[in-house]
């Protein structure tokens, strides 16, 4: 697939998260094989009023590339002048949120709600489009509800637009998280138009994957959630495609130091206090299935430095796994 002058063939991507892909955690993904990241979600309001916290969100490195940044809103005019701010940090392309189900976003017109106005969808695609030289991407997801799937008329306006690649969440807003996904729609859009489709939703396995490569065509899979559990899905899903063997999953061990690693680099680009903090709602992915993981994160979740943390992981793997350390 082609994003401007970003080649990459079956291309396994970190999906936008909000408060979840920060430069700690989209480094962590890159080493791991991640091949496009995102940013968080920037809210196009905050960006265009100089908000210092919504500023922050669009930093990336150098290391990183390529990478998007990604931002939202319900405004034409707002979204126009939003680009135009985050082509300034030079990103390797900016990719539009149409897909976010949360209600404070969805509810005020943006993200998953300009699936109930797609003439607004539309202006604010080619506004966007219009006011960057960089490539324009859009996340978007198959409908409003189950009644009001029109993912096929999207792609064809997206297209039409200008947008240069289409990432598709194959649930409805109304599904939100739940419920089962719909990949063949991923099949259907490949039929539909020519540019990129980026599938999402429940890809957690290389198996998940390469059905998506094989059957429905994808261009491309975007890994939200199942990164969280596993950031190993990355190198993971490249090593089965790549050569057919189903790859051994992480150990506890490999978790244990990965997520060592993880909290040194959140206090590294966020300051000790902060990257403690901040790296709580990552235990439960690391730890997850480990004999008394919920004992050990109760314990982390009270320390804001890092050494008691990184005492109490280290001990965990000499107790539990018996590791010399």
């Amino acid at each position: 697939m082609k994003i401007g002058s970003i080649h990459i063939e079956n291309g396994v991507f970190l999906a936008p998260m909000e408060d979840v892909t920060d430069i700690p955690f989209r480094l962590i993904c890159k080493q791991l094989g991640a091949d496009i990241l995102y940013t968080e979600f920037v809210n196009c309001e905050g960006l265009i009023r100089h908000n210092e916290k919504t500023h922050k969100k669009m930093l990336f490195l150098d290391e990183e590339r390529p990478i998007a940044i990604q931002i939202y809103g319900g405004e034409v005019s707002s979204m126009g002048e939003a680009a135009k701010l985050s082509e300034s940090m030079k990103p390797d392309f900016i990719d539009i949120n149409c897909g976010c189900w949360v209600k404070n976003v969805a509810m005020r017109g943006a993200g998953a709600g300009l699936l109930r106005d797609l003439p607004k969808m539309e202006r604010i695609a080619r506004t966007v489009v219009d006011a960057t030289s960089l490539p324009v991407t859009l996340k978007t997801r198959l409908g409003w509800d189950a009644d009001s799937i029109r993912i096929l008329e999207v792609a064809r306006m997206c297209e039409d637009a200008g947008i240069q690649a289409l990432t598709v969440h194959c649930r409805t807003r109304k599904q939100a998280h739940r419920g089962e996904v719909d990949w063949s729609w991923i099949g259907r859009l490949k039929e539909t138009v020519s540019i990129p489709v980026i599938a999402n939703g429940d890809i957690k396995t290389p198996g998940d994957a390469k059905y998506l490569f094989d059957e429905m065509g994808a261009d491309a899979v975007m890994i939200g959630r199942g990164a969280i559990e596993n950031p190993w899905i990355f190198s993971e899903i490249k090593e089965y495609i790549n050569t057919g063997n189903i790859p051994d999953h992480a150990t506890p061990v490999q978790r244990i130091q990965l997520c060592i690693d993880h909290l040194n680099l959140s206090v590294t680009y966020k300051g000790e206090r902060k990257g403690v903090i901040e790296m709580r709602k990552h235990y439960s992915g690391y730890l997850r299935g480990m004999k008394n993981a919920s004992k050990v994160r109760a314990e982390l979740m009270r320390w804001c430095e890092r050494e008691p943390v990184v005492e109490r992981l280290t001990n965990f793997m000499e107790e539990q796994y018996e590791v010399a350390v």
